[in-house]
């Protein structure tokens, strides 16, 4: 795959994929930031997120196309898998990714969720009953290996990072692979706008009960003021709305790849704003996890052209 071109639509479309990216990785120091020194709860953030977030990305989708805002529950088939992505995929990804950055930080955080595609490939092997080919075993090689190195720091049996921590990561890249798979279908018979709005407001809405983001706790000065804003607009709406561009300009293919900026903004910004350890290891595993989605998107890449990937 060649260097993305900065010229003409191709460009912007490379631009408007990095800068979505980049933007979520901000939003997930961010989270850390209010979380460690803000005293804010999870359980807060995600709900207020997603009903924010939610409410303003339906208006929008409103706005856009109003018939399709309401049609998303119809037929009764869609209802049903449209509350599945609601509350299984749109909130169980939003929530593991943020108590994994609670319980270890934005960088780790970040990684790890990337170990989804390498959890959809060996779902996609498995339900089509076929071995999975070489590109796709080293890619599984490599999330192992990088996730092992992001864990230990290379000290076999050492958890560098609390156990909690690895099982909320695992957990994260779960819900990110179920995240994508399941609301295909949905995709494809609705806008994608709406599809994510209601996940978000309907997720948000079935935590409500448990987290009562009406009782806020923590410290609120200017600073989590900021943060907060920041997470629920620049780290929500505009890189969903950038991405979308990215993805009719330049197609899902290479803007899923350019979305590997995401966990190197999250790690730069961690090491220099909050003064998060990440050393040589660390960067390596990382590596060895994000190389999974260059990977697989070759992968992808020769099925679509019909060539033999071996």
């Amino acid at each position: 795959m060649t260097l993305p071109s900065l010229r003409g639509p191709q460009g912007r479309g490379n631009l408007l994929a990095v800068f979505a990216a980049s933007l979520w990785g901000i939003s997930g120091a961010c989270a850390q930031y209010v979380f460690e020194q803000k005293g804010i709860r999870i359980d807060w953030l995600v709900t207020v997120r997603l009903l924010i977030a939610g409410v303003l990305l339906l208006l929008w989708a409103g706005w856009q196309r109003p018939s399709q805002v309401m049609a998303a529950w119809r037929p009764a088939i869609s209802a049903r898998q449209l509350l599945a992505f609601c509350v299984l995929g749109m909130l169980g990804v939003q929530y593991t990714y943020f108590a994994v950055i609670e319980h270890s930080n934005a960088a780790v955080g970040t990684v790890l969720q990337y170990l989804g595609p390498t959890v959809i490939a060996v779902y996609l092997a498995a339900v089509h009953r076929r071995r999975p080919s070489r590109r796709e075993v080293v890619a599984i090689v490599l999330a192992m290996l990088g996730t092992v190195l992001l864990v230990t720091h290379g000290e076999m049996g050492v958890l560098q990072i609390s156990l909690e921590a690895l099982l909320w990561g695992l957990s994260s890249a779960l819900a990110l692979a179920f995240y994508t798979v399941q609301p295909v279908a949905l995709l494809k018979r609705h806008d994608s706008a709406v599809v994510v709005g209601w996940g978000m407001l309907i997720g948000g809405l079935a935590f409500v009960g448990w987290s009562q983001p009406w009782h806020m706790s923590g410290t609120w000065d200017s600073g989590t003021y900021g943060a907060v804003l920041f997470i629920v607009v620049l780290g929500t709406l505009v890189p969903f709305y950038c991405y979308l561009l990215a993805v009719k300009t330049i197609g899902p293919q290479r803007t899923s790849l350019l979305a590997c900026a995401e966990p190197l903004s999250a790690a730069l910004v961690s090491v220099w704003w909050l003064n998060v350890a990440f050393g040589w290891l660390d960067v390596v595993g990382s590596l060895c996890i994000v190389l999974t989605i260059y990977l697989l998107a070759r992968e992808k890449q020769s099925e679509q052209s019909g060539s033999d990937p071996n």
